[in-house]
């Protein structure tokens, strides 16, 4: 007598269950999804870094932002907020110097301290940079719904926790 075609072969291994295998497909299409989105944001980075100044490297337009953002800041908080190392910030910052859209002066609170603050020219451009940004985004978002638009909100914070 054969065996019936409805059971799964026996070879030593359990079969994968039909709902993990939907998982596993699932989450690659977002693992894959999620790389396209992330090379997505460095292209923008690459063009807001051109829009800012046309020698400036993504990573110099970060540095930048987070000069930028309204508090003056330290180099030091910005490795930490960047995550990345000291040569690479300090690099970056001598080179937002020496473009005119960074300057060093005395910390307000600790005069011998100096802390790194945006120049005019610098908020201008990067105001241009982010406006041009966000056009794009609000372009392509404006298709969805409310609702849609309200779940990819409420998946992004979930995720993001």
């Amino acid at each position: 007598m054969s065996a019936s075609t409805d059971e799964p072969a026996r070879t030593g291994a359990p079969a994968a269950e039909p709902d993990a295998i939907d998982i596993d497909q699932a989450v690659s299409r977002v693992e894959h999804e999620l790389g396209r989105l992330f090379a997505r944001i460095r292209v923008s980075w690459r063009e807001a870094a051109t829009t800012v100044h046309p020698d400036l490297q993504p990573l110099g337009y970060q540095v930048l932002t987070s000069i930028a953002s309204g508090t003056a800041t330290s180099a030091g908080a910005i490795i930490e907020r960047l995550q990345t190392d000291k040569t690479a910030v300090s690099r970056h910052v001598r080179q937002l110097q020496e473009l005119g859209l960074v300057e060093s002066v005395p910390d307000p609170d600790d005069r011998r301290a100096r802390v790194l603050v945006a120049t005019d020219l610098a908020q201008e451009r990067v105001a241009l940079a982010r406006s041009r940004y966000e056009a794009r985004l609000a372009e392509r978002l404006r298709r969805w719904s409310a609702d849609d638009l309200d779940r990819f909100s409420e998946l992004l914070a979930a995720f993001g926790d």
